[in-house]
């Protein structure tokens, strides 16, 4: 059976494009607004506070780690003392290469592993639509163990730095995700994925695309009721099945258009359409342009020199 967790993580193609070690102390405050990067945060020792797009605030302690998978508007700051709002603490480059904030003469409580990665697929947005706003793990061992490989490979100047952290990376986000199924609130994948039911109808998708499913086929491997089925994948996902099934299938005909290893009759074919006319209709209505100029598009970036 397919496995659609780590078919979604191998497909955003995740890279570690910054990660640093933040030592802190006293009252601090920084604030940021990016640009849909996922964001992540170890701490590493001591406690402090996370605030996402929200009036609530989320305590961190000892070995909790946090994901953001496209983080907007956030703030990191104290927990003890608190730091006021509006506060901005200027961070401090180290000769070390840590970064420092607050009080810099005295002994740091707080250390945090902070890093953003970037997702190089370009249909990004779809799959990360797929996953909850932000994920929290409490003191879950094998994370900080990855944390702490990231953090020593970030720090370091070995030959394939960059090469390791990507593939950190890629394990640090299955991890992460997979620890917090159970718990997290928000709807997506690993919601679903964590219910054994609709699991069992997720597995079903991956491993056969080009199957004509109905919700009644899906609700059978589930073994639920159509209606309960029906109610049960929205709640847990966000969406409904056959919404679903759509938006991986176009998910998998970008990436075979991608990588130009299939005509587009044989993608058409692979993903359930029965015929290329068919397929050219979705395709267009979902991406905004037919997968023939799409190919051509992404063939022509492929080739583009990085200093054009």
């Amino acid at each position: 059976m397919s496995d659609p967790l780590a078919e979604m993580i191998a497909l955003l193609q995740p890279s570690a494009r910054h990660s640093k070690q933040v030592n802190a102390s006293g009252v601090w405050r920084v604030q940021r607004s990016e640009v849909g990067q996922a964001f992540y945060c170890m701490v590493l020792a001591g406690q402090c506070k996370l605030d996402v797009d929200g009036p609530d605030s989320i305590d961190l302690g000892d070995g909790d780690f946090v994901l953001i998978p496209a983080a907007y508007d956030f703030a990191m700051s104290s927990r003890t003392p608190p730091a006021p709002d509006g506060l901005q603490t200027q961070p401090v480059l180290q000769p070390d290469a840590t970064v420092r904030l607050g009080q810099a003469a005295d002994e740091p409580d707080v250390r945090l592993l902070i890093g953003y990665c970037h997702f190089g697929a370009p249909d990004a947005e779809l799959l990360i639509s797929l996953l909850p706003d932000f994920f929290v793990v409490r003191k879950e061992r094998r994370l900080e163990n990855l944390a702490k490989l990231v953090r020593d490979e970030a720090l370091s100047e070995r030959p394939a730095r960059d090469v390791v952290l990507d593939h950190l990376l890629q394990v640090l986000l299955i991890e992460t995700v997979r620890s917090a199924g159970e718990t997290s609130d928000g709807k997506g994948l690993v919601k679903g994925l964590s219910d054994p039911k609709i699991a069992r109808a997720l597995r079903q998708i991956h491993d056969a695309p080009q199957t004509a499913w109905t919700v009644a086929d899906l609700a059978r491997a589930a073994g639920m009721s159509r209606s309960a089925f029906f109610t049960k994948f929205n709640r847990k996902l966000g969406l409904a099945p056959m919404e679903y099934i759509l938006n991986w299938r176009i998910t998998l005909a970008k990436s075979m258009l991608r990588q130009r290893q299939y005509s587009i009759a044989e993608i058409a074919e692979k993903i359930g359409y029965g015929s290329t006319s068919a397929f050219s209709v979705a395709f267009s209505r979902r991406v905004g342009q037919p997968p023939a100029r799409f190919a051509h598009q992404q063939l022509e970036q492929a080739n583009r020199l990085p200093f054009t």
